[in-house]
């Protein structure tokens, strides 16, 4: 137990930068706090104590806003991060060396009975608000982007970004656990194809447009009349505009 509370400890001074002095990590650090008083409350949980072990969470939730309920298993070194709303269910399972940003929820589905909530596996990373819900299994070494939602399970050395969460695979890629520049942008990438598409199908009907003019000597100004204004290519706000979009500025 000494050994868990110990190791608790010292990992925020591994991965918080603003980490500066001891009296500051436990006074004014309240992931710590929260953790602290989850692992005293399972001890009596563990021990089939009524009510008790409810109580001591209630408290830690009103001092720290973070509500861990003591029958959850984490294990040693996990940090959360300022941790103002995380929610961590009762079958949750967490590993080793987790790290929780704020707003991260391992919750349930529904109304189902038994083991309800998801696994975590060692070094696993999940994102501010992220949600992580149901029985399911995230693997060790596991990234969630911020704001994702996973409803499935997750292989090893995986990076899960979207709602809903899609899985993006980056094996034997080294990365810090605060490094989230790192993280992929399917959707982004998506993006970028269709508007790639879109410009060539404009380059065709262009190239079509003007054989049809010099086959049948007529004016084909009508047909850039009749097409829609923000398929031009020409259109130099269509061009900013989708920049914009792609590179996250109206995401």
């Amino acid at each position: 137990m000494l050994d868990t509370l110990r190791t608790d400890f010292q990992v925020i001074f591994e991965r918080d930068p603003a980490a500066r002095n001891w009296l500051e990590v436990i006074f004014c650090y309240p992931g710590l706090q929260a953790l602290w008083l989850y692992r005293f409350a399972h001890r009596l949980h563990r021990l089939h104590l009524p009510l008790i072990p409810r109580l001591i969470s209630q408290i830690a939730r009103f001092l720290t806003g973070i509500e861990i309920h003591p029958g959850a298993v984490i294990g040693k070194g996990a940090f959360i991060d300022h941790g103002m709303g995380v929610v961590i269910g009762e079958t949750a399972i967490i590993g080793e060396y987790v790290l929780l940003y704020q707003g991260t929820t391992l919750g349930g589905t529904g109304k189902e009975t038994g083991k309800r909530h998801p696994t975590l596996g060692d070094n696993v990373v999940v994102g501010a608000g992220a949600k992580v819900l149901g029985n399911i299994q995230i693997g060790s070494n596991v990234r969630i982007g911020a704001g994702s939602v996973v409803l499935k399970d997750v292989p090893p050395d995986s990076t899960v970004v979207g709602v809903p969460g899609r899985i993006v695979h980056r094996q034997n890629v080294a990365s810090s656990p605060l490094d989230h520049c790192g993280v992929p942008d399917p959707e982004g990438d998506a993006i970028k194809l269709l508007l790639k598409r879109v410009e060539q199908l404009e380059t065709q009907i262009q190239q079509h447009s003007s054989q049809l003019a010099n086959t049948c000597i007529i004016d084909s100004s009508w047909l850039r009349d009749v097409r829609p204004k923000h398929l031009s290519s020409a259109d130099g706000n269509k061009s900013l505009h989708s920049d914009e979009f792609v590179e996250g500025a109206g995401i």
